[in-house]
């Protein structure tokens, strides 16, 4: 279903980009280069969400405030809610929380535990390839299937990212093996814990037939839940409208972000650039959210 035109006239000049991914996690841009591209497209709010790592926020704090830019602490943790993957985005959370990164460091083993099998699976297939590679290949940050596919790329065994995940990596192909994950309820709590607040991110990917999430959000909202990811790239207009209506049904915060990578997925910020445009809005509301947690960490 199209958004219509209405809608797309009436969007604001001025937007936030709340979900973004850098060298630390699965991303191929640097905080700074992340900082420069929200500046130049005069953003008014921005998040670093590495996965289950607050390692550049501090980074992207700093540089916030030489551009000018209003730069949030965040990070987006991957739980389980029943049968259900989901992740959970943490915005204002104290990066220096001993408790937090004590969470965080268990997740990380988890990712290397997985990474160890994958590639213990992929020697079997007959698809060599070492961790020293996989770790060289990110550099710096959290290693995961995102880089084990690039090298793939790069060895020849597969064309495209895609492809590795369709052959080899995805959920239930020949070297996919689950990780540790908190529950959704555990994961929300060690956020409010950090003085965040937590949002669900893309709902629109669990369920496109949109049944499962009525019930999923209410039962997270149960667990205090405090937001939903509404402006997504991946969310069509359907998808929008119901999210609004379970926000306002739960009292939960609508946020939004491009969830940019660096790669051929999302093309670049939320902003002109990209023609997607999550309201300025949402970071007055996020504000005003946060002040009522302790240990708030944003600039």
């Amino acid at each position: 279903m199209r958004i219509p035109a209405l809608f797309l006239a009436n969007l604001p000049t001025m937007c936030v980009d709340l979900h973004t991914h850098s060298i630390y996690s699965d991303g191929i841009a640097t905080p700074a280069q992340l900082i420069g591209m929200a500046a130049a497209g005069k953003l008014t709010g921005f998040a670093l969400t590495d996965h289950d790592t607050v390692e550049g926020v501090r980074e992207a704090v700093r540089l916030g405030q030489e551009h000018g830019v209003t730069v949030i602490s965040g990070l987006e943790v991957s739980a389980r809610h029943g049968d259900n993957g989901v992740h959970i985005l943490g915005y204002g959370v104290d990066v220096d929380s001993p408790e937090l990164n004590a969470a965080l460091a268990r997740l990380q083993q988890g990712r290397l535990e997985r990474n160890l099998k994958i590639i213990d699976k992929l020697a079997d297939l007959g698809v060599p390839i070492t961790l020293e590679e996989t770790e060289r290949l990110s550099a710096c940050g959290q290693t995961g299937r995102p880089h084990i596919a690039r090298l793939l790329i790069a060895k020849g065994c597969v064309q495209t990212s895609g492809q590795a995940f369709s052959l080899y990596l995805g959920r239930n192909k020949p070297a996919w093996f689950s990780r540790f994950a908190y529950s959704a309820a555990e994961t929300i709590a060690i956020i409010h814990e950090a003085g965040g607040v937590a949002v669900l991110a893309h709902p629109g990917i669990l369920d496109p037939a949109l049944k499962l999430q009525p019930q999923l959000i209410r039962e997270l909202a149960e667990r205090h839940l405090d937001g939903l990811e509404i402006y997504y790239p991946g969310h069509n207009w359907q998808m929008i409208q119901l999210f609004n209506g379970l926000a306002r049904q739960h009292r939960l915060l609508v946020t939004g972000g491009s969830d940019y990578h660096g790669d051929s997925r999302i093309k670049g910020l939320a902003g002109h650039a990209t023609g997607f445009f999550p309201p300025n809005t949402i970071i007055t509301q996020l504000h005003e959210r946060l002040r009522c947690r302790p240990h708030l960490s944003e600039v």
